[in-house]
């Protein structure tokens, strides 16, 4: 009886679901068909037309270049916000002194968006990579230090107090004490921080980048090409998306299940 209830949940739950993304998915199609057929094909193209620029940018080798650009990029700045962020925050989390030293230069600085940021970081690093790894790493570190700080925040005293008392030292209450602690935290800073890079990233290449697909979006604007802004587009919020489900299906099956009932 439980193992049929389990079947019928996952048909109505797991598959209806999906037959309703579907729907929704071709629907869409369908109002952006209609909406092409309305307006120049230079505003909207037909989505066919967005699949044929895919082909293109396929077999020439540039789509593939392009995104590779902006991954690596990604991934770079998202590995030095996630290397810097959880253990500053830790830090201060644990040290009062350290707390009022560097907190109020993270609030004053949180405020500026990334793209303030990359005048300066041409300036200092020149184009190409180096400015993108900046931005990048500037838009990652903000959501993984706070949902960190607070992770390290909700640790009560009693908790870090009883560890004192057995002895434990400054390493141990925050690796062993601090870090289990604010580990789920943690783990939902680094996915929202991965999503903003990816979001950062794309603006630093339609300014400060020979490649990549911010650089490619703005290309094909200039020569009028917008079903390869469309290509573009889609596919940032492809891999955006699919970014965001590898990092939540991590966090739901190794880093926090308990956090799950399902």
């Amino acid at each position: 009886m439980r193992r049929s209830r389990q079947i019928a949940h996952f048909v109505t739950g797991g598959l209806g679901s999906i037959a309703l993304s579907a729907v929704g998915i071709a629907m869409f199609l369908a109002v952006w068909a209609l909406a092409s057929r309305a307006l120049n094909p230079v505003l909207l193209p037909y989505p066919t037309a967005v699949l044929d620029a895919y082909r293109e940018l396929i077999a020439d080798g540039s789509l593939m270049k392009d995104t590779g650009s902006s991954l690596a990029r990604v991934f770079g700045g998202f590995a030095i916000a996630a290397m810097i962020a959880p253990p500053l925050a830790l830090l201060l989390g644990y040290s009062w002194y350290m707390r009022c030293l560097v907190l109020p230069l993270v609030t004053l600085i949180r405020p500026i968006p990334p793209i303030a940021w990359i005048p300066l970081a041409i300036l200092w690093f020149g184009l190409g990579d180096r400015p993108s790894y900046f931005i990048t790493a500037l838009a990652a570190f903000f959501p993984i230090f706070l949902s960190s700080f607070a992770g390290a925040q909700s640790l009560p005293d009693e908790h870090l107090n009883s560890a004192r008392s057995l002895g434990a030292g400054t390493g141990a209450l925050l690796l062993r004490i601090m870090l289990p602690s604010a580990l789920p935290l943690i783990v939902t800073g680094l996915r929202i921080g991965l999503g903003q890079a990816w979001m950062a990233v794309v603006t630093a290449e339609l300014i400060a980048a020979q490649s990549g697909l911010g650089f490619m979006i703005q290309a094909s604007r200039l020569n009028l090409e917008t079903a390869r802004v469309l290509v573009g587009m889609t596919l940032i919020g492809i891999l955006g998306a699919s970014m965001t489900a590898s990092l939540s299906l991590i966090e739901r099956k190794l880093i926090v299940p308990w956090n799950y009932t399902k």
